[in-house]
């Protein structure tokens, strides 16, 4: 028996969606850990282990909380470039990584939003 069958894995881009914010997710509570002034990263990191759930379970409230985390991810990726642009090349190369990564799956789970059950 194969690993996508034990996982119930049936659309391999949105299996690679849900794994893309549960790494976030996890990335983002690691460094909230590292730096207690940094509640909005944790704040992020909740909701893309919340939206990595829904997204695992099909749950069309996933959807939702999929924009919510769009629109916060992009206003605290632009805001990082915007501060940071040219000072550490590595921290805007993993910001502008994030934000396609976080395009990608967001336009992708949208166009097969019908997949999610309510």
């Amino acid at each position: 028996m194969d690993w996508k069958s034990k996982l119930n894995i049936e659309d391999t881009k949105m299996f690679a969606s849900f794994l893309f914010y549960v790494v976030a997710g996890i990335i983002c509570l690691v460094v909230l850990a590292t730096d207690l002034a940094l509640v909005h990263i944790g704040l992020i990191g909740i909701i893309s282990l919340v939206t990595a759930y829904g997204l695992f379970k099909k749950r069309i409230w996933a959807l939702w909380s999929l924009f919510v985390l769009f629109f916060m991810a992009n206003a605290f990726a632009i805001s990082v470039l915007y501060y940071t642009m040219g000072r550490d090349l590595l921290v805007d190369l993993a910001i502008i990584v994030y934000l396609i990564l976080t395009w990608a799956s967001t336009v992708y789970v949208a166009a097969r939003r019908k997949k999610l059950q309510p």
